[in-house]
């Protein structure tokens, strides 16, 4: 095979990988009613490749007809942890779309705060700051780049150690807030927004958060590849036991779980 016939390859395997996340975001907003005329939608950025490609699409969707509705980005930065993404980087990305991005601090003491672990109060700290700013900027919508693969791996964590089949779903409106949080990306596969991740050359984060290691979700990953080589519509037997193919569905993960990111 020559370099042109490789190149003519690439090309067409790229198209095509656009072609898919571009049918299932779409199907998403309207399989779930995610968007709709007049919302306001605060977009958490994490600086990974998922929330990244989660603002890129929101950005290009928001600027046709209809629905009509604005985006605004988020970055929360822990003031006593030493994780965080290259924010010159983050407040560029944002620009080129014509995103406003909004960096807020937070901290909290895992000397003294003893309720949970680190990691937990990390995230639990992280979305005070973001729901806060969502009331103050007026955002009815959150909207979170946990894609597919994430709501299986997380359902099957729970089933294994929780003995609960639940996950996060597509939509869940706040009991104690005007605001929903929405997963656009939900219909996305991983192996998907990396490829299109290599090919925008995001720009991927440094991890130095001193509370970082091996976690479960890594084997249970590993477990759902190794399911998927037997079955492979294991991925739409588990969606449809969520109950995610019904619209209407709200099924959440319980409350407090550690193990469900923001």
């Amino acid at each position: 095979m020559t370099n042109t016939d490789i190149s003519t390859e690439q090309s067409k395997e790229h198209k095509a990988t656009e072609r898919r996340l571009e049918k299932r975001f779409r199907k998403a907003l309207t399989d779930y009613a995610l968007i709709a005329d007049g919302d306001k939608v605060l977009v958490a950025l994490s600086g990974g490749k998922d929330s990244l490609f989660l603002l890129e699409m929101l950005a290009k969707r928001s600027r046709i007809f209809k629905p009509r509705f604005s985006v605004e980005a988020v970055y929360v930065r822990m003031r006593n942890i030493q994780y965080e993404s290259d924010c010159t980087y983050l407040h560029d990305f944002a620009s080129k779309l014509g995103i406003t991005l909004h960096v807020v601090e937070t901290e909290f003491n895992p000397n003294t705060d003893k309720r949970k672990s680190p990691c937990f109060l990390c995230s639990w700290y992280r979305r005070k700051a973001i729901f806060r700013l969502a009331q103050d900027l007026g955002c009815n919508k959150l909207a979170l780049g946990h894609h597919n693969d994430d709501i299986i791996h997380t359902a099957l964590m729970n089933l294994f150690f929780h003995g609960s089949l639940s996950s996060m779903p597509p939509s869940k409106p706040l009991d104690k807030m005007p605001i929903t949080i929405i997963r656009p990306l939900c219909l996305e596969h991983e192996e998907d927004i990396a490829r299109h991740a290599a090919s925008a050359a995001y720009q991927k984060q440094k991890k130095l958060c001193p509370y970082e290691r091996d976690s479960h979700r890594s084997d249970i990953a590993h477990i759902y590849r190794t399911v998927e080589t037997m079955s492979p519509e294991a991925r739409f037997s588990i969606w449809h036991a969520l109950g995610y193919d019904n619209a209407t569905s709200t099924q959440s993960t319980p409350p407090l779980s550690p193990i469900t990111p923001i």
